[in-house]
């Protein structure tokens, strides 16, 4: 989609600020304040206030809708740990491996469409695609609520993984058209702690939906599908209506306002004077084959299998820990370590954005994630395993908001960061994948194998992370000493923009 060309003051500003430097000014605009030059002089000083009240803006028109479809996305997808426990392989005649490889389904679907949506969605537009989509999976969870046989929950369960594919990395290429790089991180977390809230509240909602006798024809777990993908899609047809696509569309901003907005973003970005670039096979491959994008797309591959395995395998480990303990009980028994995971997962954000620092934040969620499989492995006292789940959800959860922000903030283009945070959340889901067969049944009931696995891809975030940052400081001291004219040299202005992150100028942001 074509962003709108109405004239505006801020964006001829920068604009002009860049023919003046040559095309090769480097904006900084560090901390929310100045666009700089290579030499880190201002070159558009934005009024602090009048962003402030801008972003307050945005944060109650754009964060709200996307969360809440976040949430849904999410509870519709590991609602079927809650129907195992409450009677889904009992009925399905389910033995063996069955549900590892209902899981892995929606998993594979995940990965294949995961930078198509992407594509599609900067194609179509967000304020369209993310609602289409939602109201596409809400329809495959109330149709999971009919299914008779395992071979179509498969089905059913693909489908899902193909519309839900476009969720989480749409929203996060979403916010980026709003959104500071500093400020992204947090916004990120405002709907990515949707995930362990997902967890919380469809924990709640399970054991809520579980106590009526019947929903319709629907009984038992079929109630759950059913009753949350309604809701899914009376909030999907909603969407459509509030999700605005882009600042310039901003009917609820002001003509100065929108100038504002327009000019916050473009401030940071290297040598292009473009908010809304067009479709680039060449700045497809620089987002997808960046350093960053790459590294942090490991990180977030192995954080994932410990993300997706607590959403699909949590009610199956508290029954592990309290035997003896109600369905009911043992669903709300999920709820308390998802609050905890919601917890941190605005915190490490929050202080990611006042730091504007992502890397040392992505090192400093593996800790607690260790320690918590270290207990599993240690010990078979009940409290301290449930103890243990509170330590793992506390951290693994904001790797969603840091790693994608992360991508986000390393790539110039915006076809370039659409391509980056998919690549990113397509690995993410390779570790879902991985997830499935990380707790076998075999393995019941103290999952050795499953913690082990675990408690190894947390730590190999920690040396990956650490690696990273180390990295990224010695390159930009070895970029520091380049001759920005003298490599920009006969370029012309079309070439210049598609070095992306290879510009001379461009530096790392850790």
């Amino acid at each position: 989609m074509v962003a709108d060309k109405r004239p505006s003051r801020e964006v001829d500003r920068i604009e002009n600020a860049q023919n003046d430097d040559g095309g090769t000014a480097h904006f900084a605009a560090e901390r929310g304040h100045a666009a700089t030059d290579k030499h880190g002089q201002p070159l558009v000083q934005f009024d602090p206030k009048a962003e402030a009240r801008l972003r307050w803006k945005i944060d109650l028109y754009v964060i709200p809708t996307v969360a809440i479809l976040y949430l849904f996305c999410f509870i519709d997808r590991a609602n079927i740990g809650n129907a195992k426990i409450a009677g889904l392989e009992k009925d399905l005649h389910m033995s063996g491996y069955d549900y590892n490889i209902l899981l892995s389904i929606f998993s594979i679907s995940y990965i294949i469409f995961e930078i198509p949506s992407n594509i599609m969605c900067k194609l179509i537009g967000p304020g369209w695609f993310i609602p289409a989509i939602s109201l596409c999976f809400g329809g495959c969870s109330v149709a999971t609520a009919f299914v008779t046989t395992k071979s179509q929950a498969c089905g059913v369960r693909f489908l899902l993984g193909i519309f839900e594919a476009g969720m989480m990395p749409g929203i996060a290429y979403y916010l980026s058209r709003w959104y500071r790089r500093s400020e992204l991180t947090f916004r990120l977390s405002l709907y990515i702690v949707m995930s362990p809230l997902a967890g919380a509240f469809g924990g709640l909602l399970a054991s809520g939906i579980l106590t009526l006798p019947h929903f319709g024809s629907l009984t038992s777990w079929r109630m759950i599908f059913a009753i949350e993908g309604i809701i899914t899609i009376a909030l999907s047809l909603i969407a459509f209506i509030t999700l605005t696509d882009r600042p310039a569309t901003a009917r609820w901003l002001t003509e100065e306002e929108r100038d504002l907005a327009i000019a916050r973003v473009k401030s940071e970005r290297v040598a292009t004077t473009e908010v809304l670039d067009g479709i680039d096979k060449k700045k497809l491959l620089m987002g997808m084959s960046n350093p960053i994008t790459l590294s942090t797309a490991l990180i977030f591959m192995l954080n994932n299998v410990t993300v997706q395995g607590l959403a699909f395998f949590t009610p199956t480990i508290v029954r592990t820990i309290y035997p003896l303990k109600s369905t009911v009980q043992q669903q709300l028994y999920t709820v308390p370590p998802y609050i905890t995971g919601a917890f941190f997962t605005l915190l490490f954000p929050l202080i990611s954005w006042k730091l504007d620092r992502r890397q040392i934040i992505i090192m400093a969620c593996c800790p607690m994630v260790m320690v918590g499989y270290v207990m599993f492995l240690a010990t078979e006292s009940p409290e301290a395993r449930y103890g243990a789940v509170f330590l793992v959800a506390s951290s693994c959860f904001a790797m969603g908001p840091m790693t994608n922000a992360q991508v986000s903030a390393n790539v110039i283009s915006e076809t370039a960061r659409s391509s980056a945070i998919g690549l990113n959340v397509m690995m993410g889901n390779v570790g879902g994948l991985v997830s499935t067969w990380s707790f076998l049944p075999w393995d019941a009931p103290n999952y050795h194998i499953g913690n082990g696995l675990n408690l190894a891809t947390s730590g190999t975030c920690l040396v990956v992370a650490t690696f990273v940052l180390l990295w990224m400081n010695k390159d930009n001291g070895r970029r520091d000493g380049r001759s920005i004219e003298e490599e920009l040299s006969g370029m012309s202005k079309e070439d210049v923009q598609d070095l992306d992150w290879k510009h001379p100028a461009f530096r790392w942001k850790p």
